[in-house]
């Protein structure tokens, strides 16, 4: 059977060390019996065979350093060519607050462009049940963690909470959608707990139950699956993945019938037939006197279409256009107060020309939005002022003018909590609606 290109470099190293053992061998033979001939003229016979035992119990030493030293180089090489590592390092520096990157997992997660829900828990009062959110077990409140603020699960097991949408719907997950929190994992081994995502349907009997667990050290998850009373289930480490003391990232990606999870932009499970879901809840199990934290939750339509090899080369613009008929961007960016665009603004503004000059026929509505701050009397014309100065960079760009038209909306139609600065950021934006 041929040899891999890393065994012949093993080899070839191997081969060379030894060569330079025997050369220091036969230096080292010719000066022991160089002194073995001299004293033996002058002691006779017996001083020979004194020295002859000295002269082998000396070459048996060197000989046997020699194959030592041969053999750590030899080690090394071996680690160097990435053939024999291991992966038991990466794990351990991780839980030490390292860092470690699977080699062999994916990461094609794409999130959704159009928010359904989203909380990062700003602006709530501290030790209050926060308010986008309706409590189905046990208890939780508002609390900082590792500069985060996030919602706490207090000691006790199953604490369950779910989304408080306006209208109390629960059969509000649409068929391509994308799930992504941030949770606080200890280090502590005798504090054992699990995160719970569940994914249900709007009738708790219909056989809808999805439910995917994240402890310290694995991963476990049960799939319904399709038109049966079968399940999908499964489990894999996570201690490689995942920063022990410290915040990770939690994605979830489905598309019509298959789901994928990824933790800190690892792929860990990828489901291909499944159950669809209606809404979903998140829990903790404890089996130990402790707590949890999530926070920056995030629930959006769209993502990667199923089996679409060309759905993450689509622009940004496509991808929204497609899925919302709109356009919706912070990163066109003005002078405080005033309609000048900032120059970093035009690559932004370059995506929805490209598009544009892709689609001669699309025609959109330039919408500019202000925050809350300042009167209307100032915002009103000054979001219309923006607005223009847009559509005037597009036509710069060779758009054509008569498909495009400026709006200024002003700041009748926040997106985000204007109380915060992080709500006023995504509240300043600009929408290019398709018409």
């Amino acid at each position: 059977m041929p040899i891999s290109l890393p065994q012949q470099k093993h080899h070839l190293t191997l081969h060379y060390n030894y060569k330079l053992i025997f050369l220091s061998l036969m230096k080292t033979k010719f000066i022991l019996m160089l002194v073995c001939g001299l004293l033996a003229a002058t002691t006779g016979v017996q001083a020979q065979g004194w020295l002859g035992k000295i002269k082998d119990k000396a070459e048996q030493v060197i000989k046997d350093k020699a194959e030592a030293k041969a053999k750590t180089q030899a080690d090394k090489t071996t680690q160097s060519d990435g053939d024999e590592q291991d992966n038991a390092g990466p794990a351990d520096d991780k839980k030490s607050g390292g860092s470690a990157t699977a080699q062999t997992a994916k990461n094609d997660f794409v999130p959704g462009t159009v928010v359904i829900f989203e909380d990062n828990f700003e602006g709530e009062k501290m030790g209050e049940f926060p308010s986008k959110w309706d409590l189905i077990s046990n208890n939780a409140e508002v609390a900082k963690m590792n500069g985060k603020t996030a919602i706490r699960f207090e000691h006790g097991s199953d604490t369950e909470i779910t989304p408080l949408l306006k209208d109390g719907n629960r059969k509000y997950l649409p068929e391509v959608y994308t799930l992504e929190f941030d949770y606080f994992i200890t280090g502590n081994d005798d504090a054992s707990s699990a995160y719970k995502l569940c994914l249900q349907g709007e009738d708790q009997n219909d056989g809808k139950y999805t439910e995917i667990m994240i402890g310290r050290d694995d991963a476990y998850w049960s799939a319904a699956k399709p038109g049966s009373d079968d399940e999908i289930e499964g489990h894999t480490s996570t201690q490689s993945i995942q920063k022990y003391n410290d915040w990770n990232h939690f994605a979830l990606s489905f598309n019509k019938r298959a789901l994928k999870v990824y933790l800190n932009g690892t792929r860990i499970i990828n489901i291909p037939n499944m159950q669809a879901a209606d809404w979903f809840t998140l829990k903790t199990d404890f089996w130990e006197d402790h707590v949890d934290y999530i926070t920056s939750v995030r629930l959006a339509k769209g993502g990667v279409e199923l089996y679409d090899r060309n759905a993450q080369d689509m622009s940004a613009v496509e991808k929204a256009i497609m899925e919302s008929g709109k356009f919706v961007t912070n990163n066109i960016l003005f002078d405080t107060g005033k309609a000048t665009l900032k120059p970093e603004s035009m690559a932004e503004i370059q995506k929805v020309a490209d598009y544009m000059k892709k689609n001669p026929s699309v025609r959109f509505e330039v919408q500019g939005h202000t925050d809350s701050q300042g009167s209307d009397k100032i915002n009103d014309p000054l979001s219309q002022q923006r607005a223009e100065a847009i559509v005037k960079a597009l036509v710069g760009l060779g758009c054509d003018e008569f498909n495009l038209r400026a709006v200024g909306k002003g700041s009748h139609e926040p997106v985000a909590d204007n109380s915060t600065e992080e709500g006023r950021a995504k509240n300043r934006r600009v929408e290019f609606v398709k018409k």
